[in-house]
């Protein structure tokens, strides 16, 4: 059975669904017939959707995507350019947050917007591990601490890491500057089999940071702990990523504590025009 249904009372005949897919397996014939799918095209298909997404009319159907479950996009919601700007522009790393659980049901639906972000070949092969455990937080926290102990007693001053004895005598004095006391921890994760694995959890998190905010929440890269784990195959183990999963990288998130009211400005980009 093909993976396309086309309604015919809807098709147009007008070839978008051809021109735009990625890896030209669908065909329009010249006898009027309706688009379809040519010979082996299943197992070519990318399941990316866009030729469910770029029939004006409706008529086009995938297996895998169904049409009834592909929204049309709203003009009333479209984004205009000043409001992307300020949006983007106002995503900051949030390091204080509120004594406040995050809810499950809010991590999910984080989540599932951030599965919405692109994979190579629509792999969509990332995976989530989510800690909302003060007391394994803190473990972890410390288990960093640790690592950087570690690296502070073969060179006291690394030139890549000045910050480390700073965070080591900050956690020390009772302050933890590694998770900064966030209530929970998601790390992204994908395996070998992806090859495009760290852009993809990356592209990933990216969403969720940004779609984050709108739910009052703050999230920061919880770089550190990324060190620890690289250096640690132990403590990748204790995190549930498995030993074939390459790829991962921790965010923390929770309710942030701070507002801010200005979009700070960044270095001019290097840009070379040929």
């Amino acid at each position: 059975m093909s993976l396309l249904t086309i309604d015919d009372s809807r098709c147009k005949r007008d070839g978008l669904c051809v021109a735009e897919c990625p890896t030209a397996i669908i065909s329009l014939a010249d006898d009027g017939t309706p688009p379809r799918m040519v010979a082996g095209g299943e197992q070519a298909c990318l399941r990316c959707g866009h030729c469910v997404a770029v029939c004006p009319h409706g008529a086009l159907d995938h297996v895998e995507i169904p049409l009834a479950d592909c929204p049309p996009i709203r003009k009333e919601l479209v984004v205009g350019h000043e409001q992307a700007v300020q949006f983007l522009r106002s995503r900051r790393s949030v390091r204080r947050f509120k004594d406040k659980p995050v809810s499950r049901d809010q991590l999910q639906q984080l989540i599932e917007t951030a599965r919405y972000a692109p994979t190579g070949s629509n792999s969509q092969l990332v995976q989530w591990r989510v800690i909302n455990d003060a007391a394994r937080l803190r473990e972890l926290a410390q288990q960093t601490i640790e690592w950087m102990r570690s690296v502070l007693a073969k060179d006291p001053q690394p030139a890549g890491a000045p910050y480390m004895p700073v965070l080591v005598a900050a956690w020390d004095a009772g302050v933890d500057a590694v998770l900064r006391s966030a209530p929970c921890l998601l790390v992204a994760h994908a395996p070998a089999e992806a090859n495009n694995g760290m852009v993809d959890l990356t592209l990933a998190l990216s969403y969720l940071e940004l779609a984050a905010p709108s739910l009052g929440l703050g999230t920061c890269w919880a770089g550190l702990l990324q060190g620890a784990i690289r250096s640690n195959p132990a403590l990748k183990r204790s995190l549930g990523i498995p030993d074939d999963h390459p790829y991962h990288y921790p965010m923390m998130i929770g309710y942030a504590n701070v507002k801010y009211y200005r979009l700070p400005e960044r270095r001019s980009p290097a840009i070379r025009w040929d």
